[in-house]
Protein backbone atom coordinates (compact mmCIF):
# COMPACT_ATOMS: atom_id res chain seq x y z
CA UNK A 1 0.00 0.00 0.00
CA UNK A 2 1.31 3.59 -0.69
CA UNK A 3 0.21 6.68 1.03
CA UNK A 4 0.54 10.18 0.69
CA UNK A 5 0.90 11.94 4.05
CA UNK A 6 -0.36 15.45 3.48
CA UNK A 7 0.78 16.70 6.85
CA UNK A 8 0.98 20.15 8.57
CA UNK A 9 4.09 20.67 9.64
CA UNK A 10 7.82 18.64 9.92
CA UNK A 11 8.68 16.77 12.82
CA UNK A 12 8.81 20.12 15.18
CA UNK A 13 5.11 20.46 15.16
CA UNK A 14 3.50 18.45 17.62
CA UNK A 15 0.15 17.63 16.38
CA UNK A 16 2.16 16.05 13.13
CA UNK A 17 4.85 14.28 15.15
CA UNK A 18 2.40 12.44 17.54
CA UNK A 19 -0.75 12.08 14.97
CA UNK A 20 1.38 10.66 12.23
CA UNK A 21 5.09 10.72 12.05
CA UNK A 22 5.14 8.27 15.11
CA UNK A 23 3.06 5.38 13.71
CA UNK A 24 5.44 5.61 10.50
CA UNK A 25 7.97 2.87 11.50
CA UNK A 26 4.94 0.50 12.92
CA UNK A 27 3.22 0.91 9.32
CA UNK A 28 6.18 0.58 7.30
CA UNK A 29 6.95 -2.72 9.23
CA UNK A 30 3.30 -3.78 7.94
CA UNK A 31 3.27 -3.30 4.23
CA UNK A 32 2.60 0.28 4.46
CA UNK A 33 4.65 2.97 2.72
CA UNK A 34 3.81 6.60 3.55
CA UNK A 35 5.72 9.40 1.44
CA UNK A 36 6.09 12.17 3.87
CA UNK A 37 5.20 15.88 2.10
CA UNK A 38 5.21 18.30 5.31
CA UNK A 39 3.31 21.79 4.18
CA UNK A 40 5.40 23.89 6.93
CA UNK A 41 8.72 23.01 7.59
CA UNK A 42 10.16 23.68 11.31
CA UNK A 43 11.75 27.31 10.62
CA UNK A 44 8.22 28.76 10.47
CA UNK A 45 7.36 27.04 13.72
CA UNK A 46 10.49 28.94 15.11
CA UNK A 47 9.75 32.30 14.06
CA UNK A 48 5.74 31.65 14.84
CA UNK A 49 6.63 30.87 18.71
CA UNK A 50 9.68 33.58 18.52
CA UNK A 51 7.31 36.09 17.78
CA UNK A 52 8.97 36.87 14.70
CA UNK A 53 6.69 37.86 11.39
CA UNK A 54 5.41 35.80 8.83
CA UNK A 55 7.51 34.95 5.67
CA UNK A 56 4.55 34.94 3.10
CA UNK A 57 7.07 34.32 0.67
CA UNK A 58 8.16 31.27 1.96
CA UNK A 59 4.19 30.12 2.70
CA UNK A 60 3.54 30.97 -0.88
CA UNK A 61 6.36 28.64 -1.82
CA UNK A 62 4.66 25.65 0.72
CA UNK A 63 1.12 26.28 -1.13
CA UNK A 64 3.09 25.42 -5.01
CA UNK A 65 5.08 22.58 -3.68
CA UNK A 66 1.72 21.06 -1.95
CA UNK A 67 0.08 21.53 -5.13
CA UNK A 68 2.81 19.94 -7.21
CA UNK A 69 2.22 16.80 -4.75
CA UNK A 70 -1.38 16.99 -4.86
CA UNK A 71 -0.76 16.41 -9.60
CA UNK A 72 0.64 13.29 -8.42
CA UNK A 73 -1.87 12.21 -6.02
CA UNK A 74 -3.68 9.51 -8.34
CA UNK A 75 -0.22 7.28 -8.24
CA UNK A 76 -1.09 6.76 -4.27
CA UNK A 77 -3.95 4.14 -2.53
CA UNK A 78 -5.02 6.82 -0.23
CA UNK A 79 -4.08 10.38 1.07
CA UNK A 80 -3.56 11.41 4.42
CA UNK A 81 -4.54 14.55 5.28
CA UNK A 82 -3.92 16.50 8.62
CA UNK A 83 -6.70 19.00 9.12
CA UNK A 84 -7.02 20.03 5.77
CA UNK A 85 -4.88 20.16 2.33
CA UNK A 86 -4.33 23.99 1.97
CA UNK A 87 -5.25 26.40 4.81
CA UNK A 88 -7.21 29.83 4.85
CA UNK A 89 -8.54 28.61 1.12
CA UNK A 90 -11.44 26.74 0.44
CA UNK A 91 -12.17 23.33 0.35
CA UNK A 92 -11.11 23.29 -3.83
CA UNK A 93 -8.53 20.80 -3.17
CA UNK A 94 -10.87 18.47 -1.21
CA UNK A 95 -13.33 18.88 -3.99
CA UNK A 96 -11.28 17.64 -6.73
CA UNK A 97 -10.23 14.88 -5.12
CA UNK A 98 -13.36 13.84 -4.12
CA UNK A 99 -14.45 14.46 -8.02
CA UNK A 100 -11.73 12.08 -9.34
CA UNK A 101 -12.59 9.37 -6.81
CA UNK A 102 -9.61 9.42 -4.65
CA UNK A 103 -9.86 8.90 -1.46
CA UNK A 104 -9.05 10.92 1.23
CA UNK A 105 -8.51 10.26 5.16
CA UNK A 106 -8.46 14.06 7.12
CA UNK A 107 -7.18 13.54 10.74
CA UNK A 108 -8.22 16.55 13.45
CA UNK A 109 -6.63 16.79 17.00
CA UNK A 110 -7.72 20.35 17.35
CA UNK A 111 -11.31 22.07 16.68
CA UNK A 112 -9.65 23.76 13.24
CA UNK A 113 -13.39 24.56 12.30
CA UNK A 114 -13.26 26.94 14.91
CA UNK A 115 -10.47 29.55 13.36
CA UNK A 116 -12.94 29.92 10.62
CA UNK A 117 -16.67 29.89 11.96
CA UNK A 118 -15.76 31.70 14.66
CA UNK A 119 -12.85 34.24 12.91
CA UNK A 120 -13.36 37.87 14.09
CA UNK A 121 -14.03 38.95 10.74
CA UNK A 122 -17.18 38.24 8.95
CA UNK A 123 -15.61 37.80 5.65
CA UNK A 124 -13.48 35.06 6.90
CA UNK A 125 -16.85 33.30 8.54
CA UNK A 126 -18.92 33.66 5.25
CA UNK A 127 -16.10 32.24 3.00
CA UNK A 128 -14.61 29.76 4.95
CA UNK A 129 -17.10 29.20 8.03
CA UNK A 130 -18.24 25.82 6.65
CA UNK A 131 -15.02 24.77 4.74
CA UNK A 132 -13.76 21.97 7.35
CA UNK A 133 -17.50 20.78 7.30
CA UNK A 134 -17.20 20.06 3.77
CA UNK A 135 -13.66 18.78 4.14
CA UNK A 136 -15.32 15.79 6.74
CA UNK A 137 -18.29 15.07 4.53
CA UNK A 138 -15.86 14.46 1.32
CA UNK A 139 -13.81 12.31 3.52
CA UNK A 140 -13.25 8.26 3.36
CA UNK A 141 -12.92 8.51 6.95
CA UNK A 142 -12.34 11.12 9.11
CA UNK A 143 -10.23 10.41 12.54
CA UNK A 144 -10.60 12.70 15.54
CA UNK A 145 -8.82 12.78 18.85
CA UNK A 146 -12.01 13.32 21.52
CA UNK A 147 -15.60 13.34 21.04
CA UNK A 148 -15.91 17.03 20.52
CA UNK A 149 -14.36 16.33 17.05
CA UNK A 150 -16.40 13.33 16.72
CA UNK A 151 -19.49 15.16 16.80
CA UNK A 152 -18.40 18.61 14.91
CA UNK A 153 -17.84 15.46 11.62
CA UNK A 154 -21.07 13.59 12.64
CA UNK A 155 -23.18 17.09 12.07
CA UNK A 156 -21.07 17.74 9.00
CA UNK A 157 -22.29 14.52 7.14
CA UNK A 158 -18.88 12.66 7.36
CA UNK A 159 -19.47 8.83 6.13
CA UNK A 160 -17.28 7.89 9.18
CA UNK A 161 -15.75 9.02 11.90
CA UNK A 162 -13.23 6.78 14.17
CA UNK A 163 -12.04 7.82 17.27
CA UNK A 164 -8.08 7.88 18.02
CA UNK A 165 -6.61 9.21 20.83
CA UNK A 166 -3.31 11.23 20.70
CA UNK A 167 -0.86 8.43 22.33
CA UNK A 168 2.80 8.43 23.61
CA UNK A 169 5.20 5.21 23.04
CA UNK A 170 5.67 3.16 25.61
CA UNK A 171 8.96 2.36 24.62
CA UNK A 172 9.95 6.27 25.40
CA UNK A 173 8.41 6.71 28.35
CA UNK A 174 9.59 5.09 31.35
CA UNK A 175 8.45 5.73 34.82
CA UNK A 176 11.67 6.20 37.74
CA UNK A 177 10.56 6.62 41.50
CA UNK A 178 8.98 9.82 42.82
CA UNK A 179 11.65 12.27 44.94
CA UNK A 180 10.59 12.81 48.50
CA UNK A 181 12.87 15.98 48.28
CA UNK A 182 11.45 18.64 50.08
CA UNK A 183 11.77 20.40 46.61
CA UNK A 184 8.18 19.87 45.22
CA UNK A 185 7.74 20.57 41.33
CA UNK A 186 4.34 21.69 39.68
CA UNK A 187 4.89 20.44 36.09
CA UNK A 188 3.51 21.77 32.65
CA UNK A 189 4.84 21.25 29.48
CA UNK A 190 3.60 22.67 25.95
CA UNK A 191 4.46 25.67 23.35
CA UNK A 192 4.19 29.02 23.49
CA UNK A 193 0.51 29.45 22.43
CA UNK A 194 -0.68 27.13 24.94
CA UNK A 195 1.39 28.94 27.92
CA UNK A 196 -1.53 31.86 28.25
CA UNK A 197 -3.84 29.03 30.01
CA UNK A 198 -1.08 29.22 33.12
CA UNK A 199 -2.49 32.56 33.41
CA UNK A 200 -6.22 32.30 34.85
CA UNK A 201 -4.51 29.78 37.81
CA UNK A 202 -2.26 32.56 38.97
CA UNK A 203 -3.89 33.03 42.15
CA UNK A 204 -3.78 29.40 43.01
CA UNK A 205 -0.08 29.34 41.92
CA UNK A 206 0.50 31.85 44.31
CA UNK A 207 -0.97 30.32 47.23
CA UNK A 208 1.13 27.17 46.64
CA UNK A 209 4.39 28.53 45.57
CA UNK A 210 4.04 30.91 49.32
CA UNK A 211 5.59 27.36 50.40
CA UNK A 212 9.73 27.99 49.84
CA UNK A 213 9.70 24.80 49.01
CA UNK A 214 7.26 24.92 45.61
CA UNK A 215 8.42 25.92 42.48
CA UNK A 216 6.40 25.70 39.22
CA UNK A 217 8.64 24.01 36.08
CA UNK A 218 7.35 25.21 32.59
CA UNK A 219 9.01 23.65 29.87
CA UNK A 220 8.53 24.70 26.38
CA UNK A 221 6.30 27.47 27.31
CA UNK A 222 9.22 30.60 26.64
CA UNK A 223 8.79 33.51 28.52
CA UNK A 224 5.83 33.71 31.04
CA UNK A 225 5.27 36.38 33.69
CA UNK A 226 3.99 34.69 36.59
CA UNK A 227 4.87 37.63 39.53
CA UNK A 228 5.35 36.04 43.26
CA UNK A 229 5.59 32.49 41.93
CA UNK A 230 8.71 30.97 41.77
CA UNK A 231 9.25 29.93 38.56
CA UNK A 232 11.69 27.73 36.63
CA UNK A 233 11.89 27.91 32.29
CA UNK A 234 13.18 24.89 30.79
CA UNK A 235 13.29 24.72 26.47
CA UNK A 236 11.56 21.92 25.43
CA UNK A 237 13.05 19.16 23.08
CA UNK A 238 12.24 15.88 21.95
CA UNK A 239 15.14 14.47 23.18
CA UNK A 240 14.57 15.69 26.84
CA UNK A 241 10.96 16.22 26.82
CA UNK A 242 10.38 12.69 29.18
CA UNK A 243 13.33 13.12 31.56
CA UNK A 244 11.66 16.70 32.36
CA UNK A 245 8.55 14.89 33.20
CA UNK A 246 10.63 12.70 35.33
CA UNK A 247 11.69 15.80 37.10
CA UNK A 248 7.94 16.90 37.76
CA UNK A 249 5.81 15.66 41.48
CA UNK A 250 2.23 16.48 39.82
CA UNK A 251 1.59 17.61 36.21
CA UNK A 252 -0.87 20.34 35.46
CA UNK A 253 -3.09 21.34 32.70
CA UNK A 254 -5.61 24.19 33.12
CA UNK A 255 -8.02 25.45 30.92
CA UNK A 256 -10.20 28.01 29.92
CA UNK A 257 -14.27 26.76 29.05
CA UNK A 258 -14.67 27.84 25.70
CA UNK A 259 -14.85 26.21 22.10
CA UNK A 260 -10.90 26.03 21.06
CA UNK A 261 -10.24 24.65 23.97
CA UNK A 262 -13.27 21.22 23.98
CA UNK A 263 -11.34 20.29 21.18
CA UNK A 264 -7.97 19.78 22.82
CA UNK A 265 -6.90 16.24 23.24
CA UNK A 266 -5.12 16.26 26.27
CA UNK A 267 -1.77 14.92 25.31
CA UNK A 268 0.12 16.67 28.57
CA UNK A 269 -2.16 14.62 30.54
CA UNK A 270 -1.32 10.99 28.63
CA UNK A 271 2.40 12.24 28.83
CA UNK A 272 2.15 13.42 32.62
CA UNK A 273 0.66 9.78 33.24
CA UNK A 274 3.23 7.92 31.07
CA UNK A 275 5.56 8.92 33.34
CA UNK A 276 4.06 7.58 36.70
CA UNK A 277 2.88 11.37 37.90
CA UNK A 278 -0.68 12.51 39.15
CA UNK A 279 -1.92 14.98 37.28
CA UNK A 280 -4.09 17.91 37.88
CA UNK A 281 -6.50 19.59 35.29
CA UNK A 282 -9.52 21.66 34.78
CA UNK A 283 -12.46 19.40 34.14
CA UNK A 284 -12.76 20.80 30.00
CA UNK A 285 -12.85 18.74 27.22
CA UNK A 286 -11.49 15.48 27.11
CA UNK A 287 -9.64 15.67 30.53
CA UNK A 288 -12.97 14.46 32.47
CA UNK A 289 -12.10 11.30 30.47
CA UNK A 290 -8.54 10.93 30.92
CA UNK A 291 -8.95 12.00 34.75
CA UNK A 292 -10.69 9.38 36.58
CA UNK A 293 -11.08 12.18 39.82
CA UNK A 294 -9.28 10.88 43.16
CA UNK A 295 -8.08 8.04 41.25
CA UNK A 296 -5.07 8.91 38.82
CA UNK A 297 -5.34 13.00 39.79
CA UNK A 298 -7.73 15.85 40.21
CA UNK A 299 -10.21 17.56 38.73
CA UNK A 300 -9.90 21.20 39.61
CA UNK A 301 -12.36 24.22 38.65
CA UNK A 302 -12.00 26.96 41.07
CA UNK A 303 -8.57 28.55 42.49
CA UNK A 304 -9.84 26.74 45.91
CA UNK A 305 -9.67 23.58 44.18
CA UNK A 306 -6.61 23.93 42.70
CA UNK A 307 -4.75 24.57 45.94
CA UNK A 308 -6.46 22.11 47.71
CA UNK A 309 -5.32 19.39 45.25
CA UNK A 310 -1.34 20.48 44.56
CA UNK A 311 -1.23 20.74 48.40
CA UNK A 312 -3.00 16.98 49.22
CA UNK A 313 -0.19 15.68 46.44
CA UNK A 314 2.31 17.94 48.00
CA UNK A 315 1.64 16.29 51.70
CA UNK A 316 1.48 13.36 50.62
CA UNK A 317 3.73 11.18 49.31
CA UNK A 318 2.02 7.59 48.79
CA UNK A 319 -0.81 9.71 47.12
CA UNK A 320 1.97 10.40 44.44
CA UNK A 321 3.23 7.23 44.08
CA UNK A 322 -0.38 5.33 43.65
CA UNK A 323 -2.16 8.08 41.62
CA UNK A 324 0.64 8.06 39.17
CA UNK A 325 1.07 4.26 38.92
CA UNK A 326 -2.98 4.54 37.86
CA UNK A 327 -2.24 6.81 35.59
CA UNK A 328 0.59 4.31 34.07
CA UNK A 329 -1.58 1.67 34.10
CA UNK A 330 -4.20 3.68 32.27
CA UNK A 331 -1.72 4.67 29.31
CA UNK A 332 -0.71 1.41 29.05
CA UNK A 333 -4.22 0.19 28.37
CA UNK A 334 -5.68 3.08 25.84
CA UNK A 335 -3.33 5.62 25.36
CA UNK A 336 -0.33 4.17 24.03
CA UNK A 337 0.80 3.35 20.39
CA UNK A 338 1.05 -0.19 21.40
CA UNK A 339 -2.32 0.05 21.31
CA UNK A 340 -3.82 2.81 18.94
CA UNK A 341 -0.84 1.63 15.78
CA UNK A 342 -2.57 -2.06 15.17
CA UNK A 343 -6.24 0.04 14.80
CA UNK A 344 -5.00 2.83 12.30
CA UNK A 345 -3.32 0.09 10.31
CA UNK A 346 -6.82 -1.58 9.89
CA UNK A 347 -8.55 2.12 8.96
CA UNK A 348 -6.13 2.23 6.29
CA UNK A 349 -6.87 -0.99 4.61
CA UNK A 350 -10.47 -1.03 5.39
CA UNK A 351 -10.53 2.62 3.70
CA UNK A 352 -8.25 1.02 0.61
CA UNK A 353 -10.33 -2.04 0.06
CA UNK A 354 -13.41 -0.28 0.31
CA UNK A 355 -12.29 2.03 -2.99
CA UNK A 356 -10.29 -0.52 -5.24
Amino acid sequence: MKILLLSRYSRLGASSRLRSYQYLPYLKAHGINVDVAPLLEDDYLKNLYAGRRKDLREILRAYVRRLGRLIKSNSFDLLWVEKEILPWFPAWAEAILAHLGIPYIVDYDDAIFHRYDMHPKAIIRFLLGTKIDTVMSRAALVIVGNKYLADRARKAGARRVEYLPTVIDLDRYRTVNHSKSLDYKIGWIGSPATAKYLYPMYPALVEVCRNSGTRLVLVGSGQVDLDDVTTETRPWSEYTEVADIQSFDVGIMPMTDEPWSRGKCGYKLIQYMACARPVVASPVGVAPKIIENGINGFLATTAEDWVNAICALRRNYKLRERMGRAGRIKVERQYCIQVTAPLLVSLFREVVKEFK
